[in-house]
């Protein structure tokens, strides 16, 4: 009985540091704040995406240019629904079938920060199924944005070690968890789909 209990603290260990991300990242996103954090695909710098002044601050932070659109997570159906006036039927085929991350980009979204949104009013949206983006999610109650954690117009890292300092210093929260991964991060595919079903690969 003894041999199991390392694992077993290890395991409480974990569950107990992610609880306690989750908590801390969860208070600055209520506050306005912004965050750095592991998801599905590479590590991203997010916010309430509801809160304009939290989405400017991240536009300001990538020094990036306005209305270039940026990509928010959600953890569910509803949640999707909630901020999407109509999801196209292909796009739920690509959200259950897809094995790599996609973000799909949709033509009508509501209910989220204006200077979010691309250029042509569409926005970009992922359903996660990564344990701790889907947990902070649900605890928050609202879509976060994820867009990736370097400056604008220089390249984007595949790791925690990769990320910028000027980054690393201005966020208001880091999350202190797979910071040491040693497997190298991909983004995710983008997809754009029209109302009437028709779409383009944006990315692979």
């Amino acid at each position: 009985m003894c041999f199991f209990y390392p694992y077993q603290y290890f395991i409480r260990t974990i569950k107990m540091a992610v609880k306690e991300a989750i908590q801390e990242a969860v208070e600055i996103l209520r506050s306005g704040g912004t965050i750095l954090f592991p998801t599905d695909t590479i590590w991203g710098i997010g916010c309430d995406a509801t809160n304009s002044e939290a989405v400017a601050r991240v536009i300001a932070l990538k020094k990036r240019q306005k209305n270039t659109g940026m990509i928010v997570l959600v953890n569910n159906d509803t949640m999707l629904n909630n901020h999407i006036k109509e999801v196209p039927s292909n796009a739920w085929d690509i959200i259950d079938y897809s094995e790599k991350p996609t973000t799909i980009i949709y033509e009508d979204p509501k209910r989220v920060a204006a200077n979010l949104l691309a250029e042509d009013g569409s926005l970009g949206v992922r359903m996660v199924k990564d344990q701790f983006c889907q947990q902070l999610i649900g605890r928050f109650g609202k879509p976060i944005v994820s867009t990736s954690a370097n400056l604008s117009g220089t390249p984007f890292g595949g790791s925690f070690k990769d990320i910028d300092p000027t980054i690393l210093k201005e966020v208001d929260y880091v999350v202190n968890l797979r910071q040491q991964d040693r497997l190298k991060s991909t983004p995710s595919s983008i997809i754009k789909i029209n109302l009437d079903g028709t779409f383009k690969i944006i990315r692979k």
